[in-house]
């Protein structure tokens, strides 16, 4: 099974406002607010009072700030996908419904409270997919913990815990991608609660 590096609980970032941080969040909500392609570095030093050579010295361009704003998105995500997973006294089939139902919810209050994000996701998938990756990596190692506690437990039955975690994640793609949720919400989909159902299924042991 692969190791999982813990992520960092995202409000430890917050608790030093360096510079650095300031500009992040700044951007975060320039582009929740008008749009990543829409905002300038020049409008973030604006907002910040000062130039933007100085944003420059931190960041050295608009698509490094934007890798910086969704790390932290995704920190955010992993940590609370992390919370559930080591949450004591639940079943592993219960651990990874919670996790597909958290996954679900974080993105529906994403994209309906900032219906930009998929902007920030898009470019990130564009210009800086090895932060992408990373994430994708992130949440499907903690679903082969997750899956792999359940074998031990006989609750799952599955030859490959990795493999397994990736089929359940490609699974469930569609309820928790910011681009797909916010540009396709029309697109025919089974109720999630249909799919989890089908997942734990296929995980479970044969009878």
């Amino acid at each position: 099974m692969t190791a999982i590096a813990d992520p960092i609980n995202p409000l430890t970032e917050e608790s030093a406002p360096t510079t650095r941080c300031r500009i992040i969040a700044t951007a975060e909500q320039s582009f929740r607010e008008i749009g990543y392609q829409k905002t300038t570095v020049a409008d973030i030093a604006k907002t910040l009072k000062m130039s933007p050579a100085n944003v420059y010295r931190f960041f050295d361009s608009k698509k490094a700030i934007n890798e910086a704003v969704v790390e932290r998105l995704t920190r955010e995500v992993e940590y609370l996908i992390l919370t559930i997973a080591e949450a004591p006294g639940l079943s592993a089939a219960d651990r990874v419904s919670e996790m597909i139902l958290a996954l679900h919810r974080d993105c529906l209050e994403r994209c309906e409270a900032f219906p930009r994000v998929h902007e920030m996701i898009e470019a990130a998938m564009t210009e800086s997919w090895d932060v992408c990756r990373q994430h994708v990596d992130m949440i499907v190692g903690v679903f082969e913990r997750v899956i792999a506690e359940g074998v031990r437990r006989g609750e799952f039955a599955v030859p490959d815990t990795r493999i397994a975690a990736g089929c359940v994640h490609a699974a469930v793609v569609r309820y928790c991608h910011p681009v797909l949720v916010s540009t396709c919400p029309d697109a025919p989909v089974p109720p999630l609660d249909a799919m989890i159902a089908f997942l734990l299924k296929g995980l479970a042991p044969a009878r």
